[in-house]
């Protein structure tokens, strides 16, 4: 490939080279090292020492108590797969499985005629089936349902549909925390004596 200079195809100027592999390692004080092998050595530094990695606030990130994934298609080795996907990927990030489960399928059927206006004799059935596979999780934060629900949603395969629904915990409002009986006026009990 080397040898060729300038096909009959290709202008003069232009000639095949052959490019150097680039290769890209990260520094301990997150500087981003790019070099290349071949003749010369070539370096660029990236500091990202501006940007903040991680993002800090002071309200208190939200709770779910239970976090249902349902997830319908048409065939039924991609929901398979798609289910050994998304509990490979909730082992990996340290999520309680609750259960997975697989809930009945959905068959509809249809039956027309083969021809519009004759041969009333002469139908055709057509079926379709929905299978169905749900993942519960418990006990989960907010940003961890998040980064999970965004990794298994980009990989959703084509023609599956999803799901999501979220319990949340949350506090009780003060007006149900106290009990009512003692905010109520004393009812004195009068004593008949006969």
């Amino acid at each position: 490939m080397a040898g060729i200079k300038g096909s009959g195809t290709l202008p003069g100027s232009y000639a095949v080279r052959v490019a150097p592999k680039q290769y890209l390692l990260q520094n301990k004080n997150l500087m981003w090292i790019q070099f290349s092998l071949g003749t010369d050595l070539h370096t660029v530094f990236q500091s990202y020492g501006n940007m903040p990695l991680v993002s800090i606030s002071d309200e208190p990130d939200t709770l779910y108590r239970r976090l249902s994934v349902l997830v319908k298609g048409h065939d039924k080795a991609v929901l398979d797969s798609y289910e050994y996907f998304a509990v490979l990927a909730a082992e990996e990030l340290g999520l309680s499985i609750e259960k997975v489960y697989e809930p009945p399928r959905k068959i509809e059927r249809m039956t027309l005629l083969k021809s519009v206006h004759v041969y009333k004799k002469h139908r055709v059935q057509y079926e379709m089936r929905t299978y169905y596979r749900c993942l519960e999780l418990k006990h989960l934060t907010g940003s961890t349902a998040n980064v999970y629900l965004e990794y298994i949603q980009r990989n959703l395969p084509e023609g599956v549909a999803m799901e999501v629904k979220k319990t949340k915990i949350e506090k009780l409002p003060e007006h149900i925390q106290k009990p009512i009986w003692g905010t109520l006026p004393q009812v004195e009990e009068t004593v008949n004596e006969s």
